[in-house]
C-alpha cells in the first residue's frame, strides 16, 4: 500500500472483488453486463476478466482451472499473474452477493480516469491544424462520444412498460407536412426517418428537395391539426455542396413569386426587373426571411460536421425540423484501408440515420442513379448509385423518374416512385415540373397500360 495511494488502493481492492465474485458464482455476470473490460485500471485485471467472460459466453465453467488454461495455452501465464493470484482473487471476496456494488463502483472510477485522459487529449488538439473549426468540433464531439458507456439496454416486460407505452399512444405523431397534398394524405415525412430522394441528373432533385423545406418550414403543429405561417416543426438546414447561396435562393424566389427563373439567374435581363417583379420578388423573399430555414453552402461536406451543426441548432433552437444535403456521392467520405467505397459510403448513411433518431428529425439525403437505370422500365432500390447500404439504412426511398411518353401541357412530367417506405408502404405520384418556376404541381395518378409499357424506348431519361 505505501507505493499506491488509499484511492488506487480501494479501486483495486473493487476489482478484486468484482474478478473474486465471478469465480464463486459465474452467472453474476449477467448482473454486471454494464462492466466493459476497459473499466478496470490494472492491465492484468481486465484480461482476466475478458477471459471470464469469453468462458461464460461459450458455456464453459469459469474457475481458476479454465481460466489459467485459457493462458497457459497462449503463453500467458505472466499476464494474468500467476495461479496463485487467481486463489488470492477468490479469497479477496468471501460473497458474490455485492457484486453489483463493487461493479458500479469499478465503472464509476473508470470514468473518471476516461474523462480525466479525454481532457488531455483535448487540450492537446490546441496544437493541431484543422481545416475548419467544424472539423475541430467534430473531432471533440468524437472523443467526448468514446467516454459513453457501451451499455446494451436490458429486457423489459409488458407489465414495466405500459405506462410508457399508454403514453406514447396519447402523444401526437412525429409527423410533419411536406406541402405536398397527395403525398401529405398518405404518409407525411416522420422525425427518425433517413429519406433518400434520388433521380438521374436535370430530372428536378434539388427543386423537389427545396419545396420539401419551403412545405416544411411554413408549418406547426396545434389542436391537433397542422396550420400553415408557423415555426413550430423546427428549423430546415440546407447543406449545398454544388451550388452557392444565392443559386438556392434564385430557385426558391422563383417558386415562390412565380417570376421565371431565367430572367431571376439573368437579373431581369438588359432592362432589369419590372416594378411587378420587384413587388413579387420582394415578397417572397420575405416569406422565405421569415421561415426557419438555413443554408451552408460549402464543397465536400462531413456527415461529422453536419452532425456537429445540427446538435448546435437542435441546442439553441430546441427543435430541428429537416436536414437536406444535396447530394450524397460529392460528400466527403474517407475510405479506411481495405474499405470499399460502398463500405465507406454505408458508414455515411448509418450515421445519418442516426442523427435523424437521436436529432427527432428527418434527414433528407439526395443521391444519384446509376446509369443503367435508363434502360428500365421503372427506377429500382439498386438502380441506386453506389448501392449497397444506402437502401438498407433508408426509411424511404422516392425516384424521380420522368418517361417521355407521359406528357402534359405545360412542363415536363415526372413520375415519383416510392420504391421503400417504412411504416407506409410504396407508391406512385405524378408531378409536372415547371422549371421556369422551379416548381413542383401535382397531377392526378394515371395507370400505365402493358401496350404503353412495351411502346416505352430502352433507353430512357
Amino acid at each position: 500500500m505505501s507505493s499506491i495511494g488509499v484511492e488506487e488502493f480501494h479501486e483495486l481492492q473493487a476489482e478484486q472483488s468484482v474478478l473474486g465474485a465471478i469465480f464463486l458464482r459465474p452467472e453474476c455476470l449477467d448482473e454486471i453486463s454494464f462492466l466493459e473490460p476497459r473499466d478496470f485500471s490494472s492491465e492484468k485485471h481486465e484480461l482476466i476478466y475478458r477471459v471470464m467472460q469469453y468462458l461464460y459466453r461459450a458455456d464453459k465453467p469459469v474457475d481458476i482451472v479454465t481460466v489459467a488454461e485459457h493462458f497457459q495455452r497462449r503463453n500467458r501465464l505472466e499476464d494474468m499473474g500467476s495461479v496463485a493470484y487467481l486463489l488470492e482473487l477468490q479469497r479477496s471476496c468471501p460473497s458474490a452477493a455485492n457484486v453489483e456494488h463493487y461493479a458500479r463502483l469499478v465503472r464509476s472510477k473508470a470514468l473518471g480516469r476516461r474523462i480525466a485522459e479525454k481532457g488531455r487529449q483535448i487540450a492537446s488538439l490546441s496544437r493541431d491544424d484543422f481545416e475548419s473549426d467544424e472539423e475541430y468540433f467534430a473531432t471533440v464531439e468524437e472523443m467526448i462520444d468514446e467516454l459513453r458507456p457501451q451499455q446494451s439496454i436490458g429486457m423489459r416486460s409488458f407489465g414495466e412498460t405500459k405506462q410508457e407505452y399508454m403514453q406514447h399512444l396519447r402523444s401526437k405523431a412525429g409527423k410533419m407536412l411536406s406541402g405536398f397534398d397527395q403525398f401529405d394524405r398518405w404518409s407525411q415525412l416522420w422525425r427518425g426517418w433517413l429519406y433518400v430522394l434520388a433521380g438521374r441528373p436535370s430530372v428536378g432533385k434539388t427543386a423537389k428537395a427545396l419545396q420539401l423545406a419551403i412545405g416544411v418550414a411554413r408549418q406547426r403543429q396545434g389542436e391537433g391539426i397542422f396550420q400553415i405561417d408557423a415555426k413550430d416543426a423546427g428549423v430546415v438546414l440546407i447543406f449545398s455542396q454544388e451550388m452557392d447561396e444565392d443559386e438556392l435562393k434564385d430557385r426558391m424566389v422563383a417558386n415562390i413569386s412565380g417570376v421565371s427563373y431565367n430572367r431571376i439567374i439573368n437579373k431581369g435581363g438588359e432592362d432589369g426587373f419590372t416594378e411587378e417583379e420587384w413587388k413579387k420578388i420582394e415578397r417572397a423573399y420575405s416569406e422565405l426571411e421569415s421561415l426557419p430555414i438555413y443554408i451552408q453552402d460549402k464543397a465536400a461536406v462531413t456527415i461529422e460536421e453536419i452532425r456537429a451543426t445540427a446538435r448546435r441548432f437542435k441546442k439553441k433552437y430546441g427543435k430541428i425540423a429537416l436536414i437536406i444535403v444535396d447530394y450524397l456521392q460529392i460528400m466527403h467520405i474517407p475510405q479506411k484501408p481495405g474499405e470499399r467505397r460502398d463500405q465507406a459510403i454505408g458508414r455515411v448513411t448509418g450515421m445519418a440515420k442516426q442523427i435523424a433518431r437521436k436529432l427527432d428529425c428527418c434527414f433528407l439525403l439526395l443521391s444519384q442513379m446509376t446509369r443503367d437505370s435508363e434502360n428500365s422500365e421503372e427506377p429500382k432500390l439498386s438502380h441506386l448509385k453506389e448501392s449497397g447500404s444506402i437502401e438498407q439504412d433508408a426509411d424511404v426511398v422516392e425516384f424521380l423518374w420522368h418517361n417521355p411518353d407521359d406528357t402534359e401541357q405545360g412542363g415536363k412530367v415526372i413520375q415519383s416512385v416510392f420504391a421503400k417506405g417504412r411504416n407506409v408502404g410504396t407508391n406512385k405520384f405524378r408531378y409536372l415540373f415547371q422549371g421556369w418556376l422551379q416548381r413542383f404541381k401535382e397531377l392526378e395518378k394515371k395507370e400505365v397500360t402493358k401496350s404503353e409499357r412495351k411502346n416505352w424506348p430502352k433507353n430512357r431519361k
